[in-house]
């Protein structure tokens, strides 16, 4: 049985719930958390402000690989105990999480000199272990020594249709029809990307959370951890 900080890698396809249950893990556990997704973002969110993403989508790649060195993406915590995203000191939380965004986040991130920018914050984050981190690539190319790594999934129609209830609740227009097609074009773009395309680790474990809870899913969890690590992720529905 290990016992000690461990990283918890977990991947999968947009719209599983990754950071939901990343966030529930490293809360239960005392650990860090780290969205990786958020970084990614961030950096779209920049280009597409900053007017490297024209109309029609086309990516000025080589006025953003200048640029891209210089800005600062940074994670705080704000009143209520939630992790922000930052921007060159600018709180970025909501403006990164639109539909515009997400249009344009897989082609962002396909890019090589955009993952390798990202990859750098991130494994310094994951220096003194401690750390769950959620995204794409987490246990194939950032933290590929990971001592736990998950894949997670679920059926297009649940991921669309939970992210629907996000954008509806955010106040955004969307149609389960055009969120679906959204899904089905980021999984394409990310499985299909030449550096480092989603892909499950050959020792990452399967979660199908299609039909699953949170409590379900903790459970789940629970019985990797403790026989293998000694950890045990704390979790009630107050947390």
């Amino acid at each position: 049985m290990a016992s000690g900080k461990i990283i918890i890698a977990i991947d999968g396809y947009s719209s599983t719930g990754k950071s939901s249950f990343a966030k529930l893990v490293a809360k239960g556990l005392g650990y860090i958390y780290a969205d990786s997704g958020a970084l990614y973002r961030a950096v779209t969110y920049f280009a597409y402000t900053n007017g490297f993403i024209d109309d029609a989508g086309n990516i000025d790649k080589e006025n953003l690989a200048k640029v891209l060195p210089r800005i600062e993406i940074t994670f705080r915590t704000n009143k209520k105990g939630d992790s922000v995203t930052c921007l060159n000191g600018s709180n970025v939380e909501k403006y990164i999480r639109t539909s515009t965004v997400s249009a344009h986040v897989s082609p962002i991130a396909e890019i090589p000199f955009v993952r390798d920018f990202v990859n750098v914050m991130l494994r310094r984050m994951g220096q003194d272990k401690g750390l769950v981190m959620d995204g794409r690539d987490i246990g194939t190319a950032v933290f590929p020594n990971a001592e736990l790594k998950i894949f997670m999934t679920a059926s297009a129609k649940v991921r669309a249709e939970r992210r629907l209830k996000e954008l509806l609740a955010k106040g955004e227009k969307a149609t389960l029809q055009s969120v679906l097609e959204n899904l089905n074009q980021r999984d394409y773009i990310d499985s299909h990307r030449q550096k480092d395309p989603l892909t499950k680790a050959k020792d990452a474990i399967e979660l199908d959370n299609s039909c699953m809870t949170f409590e379900e899913e903790i459970e789940w969890l629970n019985n990797i951890l403790v026989p293998n690590f000694n950890l045990k992720v704390e979790y009630s529905k107050e947390a």
